[in-house]
Parts: C-alpha cells; sequence; structure tokens
C-alpha cells in the first residue's frame, strides 16, 4: 500500500482521480466507562471515546511511526472504502487512530512541527514544494488535491467521528522540549505541550492502553505504520 504522501502526490497529479481543547484532553466527565463497563477511578484521562465505539465496523488502526502519517490516511480509506462497496454508513463505522512512539509527533499542531522543525526531523517533504513540511501535513491537503479526498486530514476525520488518541509516554518527549527549550517546570511544559495537540487528539495513559482498550471496546486491529 502506497505511502500518505505517494498517494497525495499522485492524486494531486490526476493520476488517481479516477480511481475509485480543552477540557476534554486532561479530564474524563465522572462515571464514565473506562473497560467491561467500569466507572475510571481518576478522573486524569478521558477515556470517555469508549462510549462512541459502536456500530458493526470496529477498527484500532495501530500507529508507532510517522510513516508519512500512513495511520490516518488507512483508517479514512478503510471506512470510504466501506461506503462504497457496502454503502456502510458512517454511523456504523468507529474507526480509532492511536499515535504512539515515534508518531506522536502527527498528534501536534502546526506552531509545533514549524518551531521544532519536525519535517526536517521525520524526513518528510511536501511533495509539491520538495521542502520540509513546516507544518503537520495531517492537518490539511496539500494543494491541487482532487475533493475526494480532500478529508484524509485529522480535522475532517474527528469531524466525521473518528477517534485519535496519544500516548501519554512518548508525549512526555514534547512535554520535555517545551521545558528545555523555554526553560519551563515539567508543569507548566506540560500545559504549553497539552495546547499544542491537534484540535481532538485525547491523551492516554500509554498507547498500549489505548490499543488494548479500543480492542476490549470491540474493535479489530490492524497495525497501520
Amino acid at each position: 500500500m502506497p505511502s500518505r504522501r505517494s498517494f497525495l502526490g499522485l492524486a494531486g497529479a490526476g493520476a488517481l482521480a479516477a480511481a475509485a481543547t480543552s477540557s476534554p484532553l486532561l479530564a474524563a466527565p465522572a462515571g464514565r466507562r473506562s473497560r467491561a463497563g467500569a466507572a475510571p477511578v481518576t478522573d486524569t484521562w478521558d477515556v470517555s471515546w469508549i462510549d462512541r465505539v459502536k456500530g458493526k465496523h470496529k477498527v484500532v488502526f495501530d500507529s508507532p511511526e510517522v510513516s508519512d502519517g500512513a495511520g490516518l490516511f488507512r483508517a479514512i480509506m478503510w471506512a470510504d472504502q466501506l461506503k462504497e462497496v457496502y454503502g456502510t454508513p458512517r454511523s456504523d463505522i468507529s474507526s480509532v487512530l492511536v499515535l504512539r512512539h515515534a508518531a506522536i509527533v502527527l498528534a501536534m499542531n502546526d506552531a509545533f512541527w514549524n518551531r521544532f522543525n519536525v519535517g526536517r526531523q521525520v524526513k518528510m517533504k511536501d511533495p509539491g514544494t520538495r521542502r520540509w513540511y513546516a507544518a503537520n501535513p495531517l492537518s490539511s491537503t496539500p494543494a491541487g488535491t482532487p475533493p475526494k479526498f480532500a478529508s484524509y486530514t485529522a480535522p475532517a476525520f474527528v469531524a466525521d467521528g473518528g477517534i485519535i488518541l496519544a500516548c501519554g509516554l512518548a508525549f512526555e518527549q514534547v512535554v520535555g522540549r517545551y521545558a528545555k527549550e523555554d526553560k519551563l517546570s515539567h508543569e507548566d511544559a506540560t500545559k504549553r505541550a497539552r495546547e499544542n495537540l491537534l484540535p481532538g487528539v485525547i491523551l492516554q495513559p500509554s498507547g498500549v492502553f489505548a490499543v488494548l482498550s479500543a480492542q476490549e471496546a470491540g474493535c479489530s486491529y490492524i497495525m497501520a505504520s
């Protein structure tokens, strides 16, 4: 399967045109289940997303590597193909994307990518300009992308009912960057790092916790990056 970057690059060229913020990041409402119908014993983590895993088709896309954003690409493509092949409504699809390990940078906003030169670090170039990405490529699609693929972004995925979870352990690397560069305490650096998460991303204790919780909620598993 092609990477998201190569796919969108081809799509932009027309080769595939004929083919086919806050508080929810910090705390869960009291009494929301965490697993097997049990209420969480702490409000540190938002596990209310589990209640949104419904419908006949449920999959968790495990994304430990950046891989040009392939995890998100595959999560959206799967839902699109269910609709194309079976006419499955979006309301009957639950798609959970877990960003962990090296892929944690994909959970961060454009300001973070620009400031810390993430594009160069993860070797991701804009297929149009051939320059290192100065913004998170999952936050928008490249210029010239056909309308059919305009929804292949994190904001569109979340707006369409998709769930994006981020590893709290890997997120400490992000916190560390702010602590070092801005000379902040761990508490203040954590606050700043959370402020720079992509809208809709939900932090979890770890990526493993997120993946296994999704499976317990009935999701099939696929390694997506």
